[in-house]
């Protein structure tokens, strides 16, 4: 082999992307000082798409199949290179090849709490987190708008940005909206879809399809959060009368867990009875002295016996608490 030989110059006849990794969204051919020769084969693969540029422009673009690189394949190329003027050698161009798959479970969170305007509450200070999914939707565009000359680009690089997108626009679908966060957290699946149209447009700007937004979590300040669960225990109970009778109950359960705690829970029945009686009289009041339905008290000496056959009442205390509801009645 002669020298000359030795030291010719390479063309390409092959171009693919064999080694597509996963979360890469775009990945530049290795072409350097070579050449690409007339009647190269392209080959894409489901999933891709591949777009030639001379000179940092968009010309000739390819979808999924096998393609003979000639003068009728890349017209514009050959428009640049003269090639419609009878000449057929090799050229130069740069060669993307981009991934249309899609890229799911990524993760979106506030990383602090954002301020928003309850309508029910004020200002509240929000945390949520969920998932997303999206593709690269229009390569042009993502071409000019994020890619520029890189030679790859990852999915982990743009996190950053679409997170910011996300956030900003709830920000400002909370502002707006005028539903309550309890609305909101009931309705998990509507709230994610609103979401979802609100960003549509954003990430389209890069070139970008958002296929899937989900809420996971929606969670308030501890402190909120604490004062909402005990406005849900008043719902639960109703009124004064039935949460003091809860509590006493709740209490007796508590007292009969722990050692010791049913021997002193007999003794102080009576005053827990005052106590609920008491309770119920001050609500009585307190709602314009309406008065409450009083329980039969056959009804009540029947729930004591089973109080004294549990053993929470002793039988002196049983037999006294008999004899005051006996009066009533005779």
């Amino acid at each position: 082999m002669g020298l000359f030989d030795a030291f010719k110059k390479q063309f390409i006849d092959v171009i693919q992307w064999n080694e597509e990794t996963p979360g890469t969204l775009s990945w530049r051919f290795p072409i350097i000082d070579q050449e690409i020769q007339n009647g190269a084969q392209l080959t894409v693969r489901e999933g891709q798409y591949v777009m030639f540029l001379n000179e940092g422009k968009v010309a000739d673009t390819f979808g999924p199949g096998l393609h003979t690189l000639n003068t009728r394949a890349i017209p514009i190329l050959t428009s640049i290179y003269n090639w419609d003027k009878a000449f057929e050698g090799p050229y130069k161009a740069d060669v993307y090849f981009f991934s249309l798959r899609d890229q799911v479970d990524r993760k979106w969170g506030t990383a602090t709490p954002i301020t928003i305007r309850d309508q029910e509450y004020g200002h509240i200070r929000l945390r949520a987190h969920g998932t997303y999914s999206y593709a690269v939707k229009t390569p042009e565009v993502f071409y000019k708008r994020v890619l520029g000359t890189r030679e790859s680009y990852h999915c982990e690089e743009l996190e950053g940005q679409l997170r910011s997108m996300i956030l900003t626009s709830m920000s400002s679908y909370f502002g707006s909206s005028g539903i309550s966060f309890l609305d909101m957290a009931a309705n998990q699946e509507n709230f994610s879809q609103k979401l979802k149209e609100e960003l549509m447009d954003d990430f389209e700007q890069y070139g970008l399809e958002l296929k899937t937004f989900h809420v996971q979590n929606l969670s308030l300040p501890e402190e909120l959060q604490e004062y909402l669960d005990k406005k849900s225990q008043m719902n639960i109970v109703g009124n004064l009368d039935k949460f003091t009778k809860f509590e006493t109950a709740d209490n007796i359960s508590t007292a009969a867990a722990n050692e010791g705690g049913m021997a002193g829970m007999g003794a102080g029945m009576g005053a827990g009875f005052s106590m609920a009686n008491a309770m119920a009289g001050a609500m009585q009041g307190s709602q314009g002295g309406a008065p409450q339905k009083q329980e039969d008290p056959l009804e009540t000496i029947a729930k004591l016996a089973k109080l004294k056959d549990q053993g929470i009442l002793t039988e002196e205390e049983f037999t006294q608490k008999k004899a005051e509801l006996l009066k009533k009645i005779t």
